[in-house]
Order: C-alpha cells, then sequence, then structure tokens
C-alpha cells in the first residue's frame, strides 16, 4: 500500500534514514529541515515523489503553515512522524536558561504542536498515524540528563493521552523508544553543559566525556530500527510503544520494575489519606 508521509528533520539520522526507506518504496514523503541542501540528493532523484519543507521546531508559529504545505504537496497525510530533535546533557544547575528553553522548546513543544497541527488532517483522510520519536529516555533517568529526560517523559505522557482521544477517528499514536544507535547522534544531536567544578564528583559528571567520544557503547543499527518504525505502520491496532534495541528493553523494563517496587508497598499508608 503506497502512503504519504510527512517526516520532521529528514536531514540527519532517523529522519533521512525513514526518508530514503519510504522513497525506495515508493511512498511519497513531505520531510521538513533546517537546511534544504541537506537532501538536495535526494530531491533530485525522486522528484516529486518528495517534496522539502524548512521548518526549525522552535519557531512553533510556523508549524502549522508548513503541516497544510506538507498535505497540499502530497494530497492528503497518511502518517506523521515526529522525529526531529536533539539531547542536551549535564547537571541540572550546569545547563544555562537558554539551553533549557531551547531543549524544552525543540524536543517536547515543537513536537505536541506538531501532533496537534496534523490532527485535523489526518481526520480529514479518515484516519492515520503518528509516530513520535522518543527514547529509552522517555521511560528512564539518569543523572546528566534531566532536561533530556524532562522533554521525553512529557512528549511520552502527552503523545498516550492524545491516543486515547483520537482512537475514534481511527487514528493511532506509537510512541518509539529506541536505544543508542549509530545515526551521528553523538556527534549532531548532542550537546553538552559546561561543567562546574563542584559536579566533578557527582554522578552526572560521565556526561561530559560525551563532548570527545559522543555515546558509550552504541549497539543498534539505524537502518533496522528504520524500517521497525515503518513496519509499525502496518500493525493493527498500532502499538502504543515500540521499544527498539535490546539497550532500550533492558533499561525500560529495569525502570519500570524498579517503580512499582518503589510504590507497591505503600499501599496501605496510600489509603490512610482517604476521608
Amino acid at each position: 500500500m503506497t502512503r504519504t508521509w510527512l517526516v520532521t528533520g529528514v536531514g540527519s539520522g532517523f529522519g533521512r534514514l525513514l526518508a530514503e526507506q519510504l522513497l525506495a518504496r515508493g511512498d511519497r514523503v513531505a520531510g521538513t529541515v533546517r537546511r534544504p541542501d541537506a537532501v538536495a540528493d535526494l530531491r533530485a532523484a525522486h522528484g516529486d515523489a518528495f517534496s522539502v519543507h524548512r521548518l526549525d521546531l522552535t519557531d512553533t508559529g510556523r508549524i502549522r503553515g508548513v503541516v497544510v504545505d506538507a498535505a497540499a504537496a502530497l494530497g492528503r497525510l497518511d502518517v506523521v512522524v515526529s522525529n526531529a530533535g536533539y539531547g542536551l546533557f549535564g547537571a541540572a544547575e550546569e545547563l544555562n536558561d537558554a539551553q533549557v528553553t531551547h531543549q524544552l522548546d525543540t524536543n517536547l513543544l515543537g513536537s505536541i504542536q506538531l501532533v496537534r497541527a496534523a490532527l485535523p488532517h489526518l481526520r480529514a483522510a479518515g484516519g492515520g498515524r503518528v509516530l513520535q520519536l522518543s527514547s529509552s529516555a522517555g521511560q528512564t533517568a539518569w543523572p546528566g540528563s534531566s532536561l533530556y529526560n524532562a522533554t521525553k517523559w512529557g512528549i511520552e505522557g502527552f503523545c498516550e493521552a492524545v491516543a486515547a482521544e483520537v482512537a475514534p477517528f481511527g487514528i493511532g499514536v506509537t510512541i518509539v523508544e529506541p536505544g543508542a544507535a549509530r545515526t551521528g547522534f553523538g556527534a549532531t544531536g548532542l550537546r553538552v553543559a559546561e561543567p562546574l567544578d563542584a559536579y566533578d564528583s557527582s554522578p552526572a559528571a560521565y556526561v561530559h566525556g560525551f563532548r570527545d567520544g559522543g555515546l558509550p557503547g552504541v549497539i543498534g543499527d539505524p537502518a533496522r530500527m528504520a524500517a521497525a518504525m515503518i513496519a509499525s505502520v502496518d500493525q493493527s491496532p498500532a502499538p502504543l510503544r515500540l521499544v527498539l534495541g535490546s539497550d532500550s528493553w533492558a533499561a525500560v523494563t529495569a525502570s519500570l520494575e524498579a517503580r512499582l517496587e518503589q510504590v507497591r508497598g505503600q499501599r496501605a499508608t496510600a489509603g490512610a489519606t482517604d476521608g
């Protein structure tokens, strides 16, 4: 079945891989980028099957117009992939206000506004899918990634609620939780705060090693992950979460089990506050 896709952040990483695989199989793609020259080769190779739209997710006032233009270019929208984003690392106190705001504006507010802008088009089409790129960091929390965790936990809560809201319209929502993958995230999608000496002995200090070597222990094959995201659109009902990578599965399950263990023993004390 040929589908039309809107994918944000097709200049690199998962977005680029998704666009390449979708176009190769005959689907049509509207891709957003901050620099159109980053996908000039795809545009030349695929012509009208690939439309390019300039967008920076922090410019939330432009998001709705870009979605309208993408739908017009494709004739309809079947699948919307909210992929654009980056990782900000450092202890919370090490981050400056501008970094905090930019991380929230990109990963959380930009993603929320993209999904909100896309829903009227999916309803008009009689259904469709939303794929929201999260991370294992959407279910786990590590020192040194507090703001990144905040954006991923936030967008997961948003999408889980939206999934229930739009199910009556035939719209499925899938939260994608990949582990570390060889996408170049460590080189281009990762920013690290300036260190404070006071945190040299903190567990958060390890993230400053990302400056030179990127993320350690990367085992995920990004092309296989992109293929799994595409294949998930054929699943019915839509999986609410799609965990990709053995590292992600291990981290997510360990986090969930630890959280359950922390609250199970509080049943009696929780009930003691009932009126």
